[in-house]
This record gives C-alpha cells, structure tokens and sequence, in this order.
C-alpha cells in the first residue's frame, strides 16, 4: 500500500513538476537545434526506447486498424499540441507560451459535440468560457512588449499557432476517448511518438531545417535539454500520465493544468531571467480562474483528458 502511494504520488509529481519544466527546456534546445528537428528527434528517440521496451516484454502487436487510429492520434495531439509550442517558443517566452497553453480545456468544451447538452445547459461552466477567452484576449490586447522577438506579427501568429496546436491536441484526445486503439498503454504511446516523430521529421525536411543546423555548434545545453525532453518529458512524466488516468479520475489528473504555468512562470524567471510582466500574471489569473470554473467537480472527464 505505501508502495502504491508513492508511486502515485511521484507519478503526480512527475507531471505537476516535469511538464512545467519543459517549456523552459524546449527553448534551451531550440537555440542550437531547430524547431521542428528537435521535435523529431525528441518523439523518434523516445518512440524506440518504448518499441525496444515493449518488444522486451513481449507486448502483443497492434492490428492494422489500431496503428492507423495511433498514428492519427499522435500527429494530432504530439505534433499539434507540443510542436506548435516548440515552434512558438522562437519569439515567446516559454512562461507565456504555458499560458497560453493553459486555456486547453475549453477548446475541449467547445469540440466535444457528445457533452454539449450538458456543458451549454450550465452557467457556470459558459461563466468560465468567457472568463478565460477573457484572459486570452489580454495577451492579445497588450501587445508584445520588449521580450518578444520578431515584433508584433510574429507574436501574434505564435498566439495563434498554439491555440490551433492546442485544438489539435483536443481533437486527437477525443478521437481517442471515443475510438480507443485498445492494446496497452505504452504501446499505444510508442506508436504514437513514432508516427509524430516520423510527421515531423518530414516537416522539418520541407522547411530545410537540415540546411541551417551546424551539429558540431550545438551547444551541450542544447543536448542535454534534448535528453531531458525525450527522457523526462516523452517518457517519464507522459507514461505518468498515462498510469495516473487508470487509477484516477481523470478531473483529478487534470489538475496539472493549474499547476504547468505556474512552474514555467517561476522557471522562466529564475534561471532563463524571462520578464514577468503584469499582464501576464493577469492573464494567468484570469484564465486559470476561468479553467477552475470549467473544471469544478461535476463535469465529466471528457473535458479533462489531456
């Protein structure tokens, strides 16, 4: 029983803690590595290790239709979700790419047709929409200021490119709630890092990203926030993930979505020196509280899948 729970409890702490983190060791990598590169690497490598672990243990294969359903799910929700925020993170400080992140369970609220009858029949959960498209809106408002790179354009297209990642992750997530693959767990993840690594691999050929890297001028930061991002990120804190939504109600595990802003906020500022600025604690305030009012118990876990 104390085996069970600590294992839970470093398992919450794995995705409280290590999802926060990532968004400062994202920027750390793609300074030497690009966007899209660094992605592929990141999801192809963890993708293996998973295989090699899976072959020895002598999981049982997929059928053709499970891999198919995989294979959707991880371009939609890895390359959707997290490469939208890599590639955002060029011009955003990753404390703000997290709050804008943040707003993710409304997106499930609004795509989630199967609970519309329950989510539009209850005020307080509409309350809360409007609150956190509020906070949003104040992102936008404000403008960029000094510690954003490439100016007002870039800024807002970042902005953008995170809600579509963040519509995309809510797509894939629902597709799988509804239409699980089946087979276990870590080999549903495997396939799916696969298929994202392999996607975005692809994408980075197209956008010439070989053309523009040096490997020999990659900085041993970069590495070792690579190997962060595919060991603690794709691994660790992910199957975390996924072995606390089998033990757990998914409202609960949700919660990490209080708490991932939060620590990209006090990372940001304490080691990287991002600028925290009042409209961003603003705008944190303001959606997160928009978030709780969704989010409050009595809603159905659809929302809450991540």
């Amino acid at each position: 029983m104390k085996r069970t729970q600590w294992t839970v409890l470093l398992a919450f702490a794995a995705i409280y803690i290590i999802w926060g983190s990532t968004y400062l060791a994202i920027q750390v990598a793609i300074k030497d590595i690009p966007p899209f590169l660094m992605s592929g690497l990141r999801f192809l490598t963890a993708g293996l290790l998973l295989m090699g672990w899976c072959v020895w243990k002598k999981q049982p294969m997929p059928d053709q239709k499970a891999i198919a359903r995989n294979i959707l799910y991880g371009i939609l929700m890895l390359f959707g979700g997290t490469v939208s925020v890599t590639w955002a993170e060029q011009y955003l400080p990753s404390s703000l790419a997290a709050i804008i992140v943040s707003s993710l369970p409304f997106w499930f609220v609004l795509l989630d047709r199967k609970q519309w009858g329950y989510y539009f029949s209850n005020k307080r959960i509409i309350v809360g929409l409007l609150i956190g498209f509020a906070g949003v809106a104040i992102l936008f408002g404000f403008g960029p200021g000094s510690h954003v790179t490439g100016g007002a354009g870039k800024y807002l297209t970042s902005i953008l490119v995170i809600i579509a990642g963040g519509i995309g992750w809510a797509i894939g997530s629902l597709y799988s709630k509804y239409r699980p693959a089946g087979n276990s767990l870590l080999m549903n993840a495997c396939i799916q890092l696969l298929a994202a690594g392999l996607f975005t691999g692809i994408v980075s050929l197209i956008a010439g990203e070989h053309h523009s890297i040096v490997w020999k001028q990659v900085s041993v930061n970069s590495w070792l926030a690579l190997i962060y991002l595919i060991v603690m990120g794709s691994i660790v804190a992910y199957q975390s993930y996924l072995y606390l939504l089998t033990i757990r109600p998914a409202a609960q595990v949700s919660t990490y979505e209080y708490v991932n802003p939060v620590v990209a906020l006090l990372l940001g500022a304490l080691i990287a020196s991002e600028p925290v600025s009042y409209v961003q604690v603003i705008a944190l305030v303001v959606i997160l509280g928009g978030v709780l009012l969704v989010n409050m118990p009595g809603k159905t876990q659809a929302l809450s899948k991540k």
